[in-house]
């Protein structure tokens, strides 16, 4: 299993966050991992990056159901502005939604590679990140 760089976590649950991001710790899935508690705070950081050809997250797991800017308009806006060299940034749709509209709109987008259904399990995060 190749190591990942950076991982990307868009979640406004604190308690989910500090979860899923000390199972990628301790299981050494990733060097390091940000954290945005929501899509605007993600854009922020990211969209800079973009612009600048900046090393990016190799992997974004963003919830759809956050304050400010929910997942959705995350996805929107961060499709509009993903690198243009090439660089590829995978995304997982993960969410307590277990709405079939939810999982059809998400998979809609060709950027997202899945949608899992919180809670996030050791399995989930192995193929996300292995």
């Amino acid at each position: 299993m190749s190591k990942k760089q950076v991982a990307c976590i868009i979640d406004d649950d604190q308690v989910y966050v500090y979860g899923v991001k000390k199972m990628i710790m301790f299981y050494d899935f990733c060097k390091d991992v940000l954290t945005f508690k929501n899509g605007e705070e993600a854009l922020g950081y990211l969209q800079p990056r973009v612009m600048d050809d900046a090393p990016l997250p190799e992997v974004i797991m963003v919830d759809i159901n956050m304050p400010v800017m929910d997942g959705w308009e995350f996805l929107d806006a961060f499709t509009r502005i993903k690198p243009k060299d090439g660089r590829k940034v995978t995304i997982y749709v993960i969410s307590s939604s277990i709405k079939q509209d939810d999982i059809d709109k998400a998979r809609n987008y060709t950027e997202v590679t899945d949608y899992i259904v919180k809670p996030v399990r050791f399995e989930s995060l192995k193929q996300i990140l292995g």
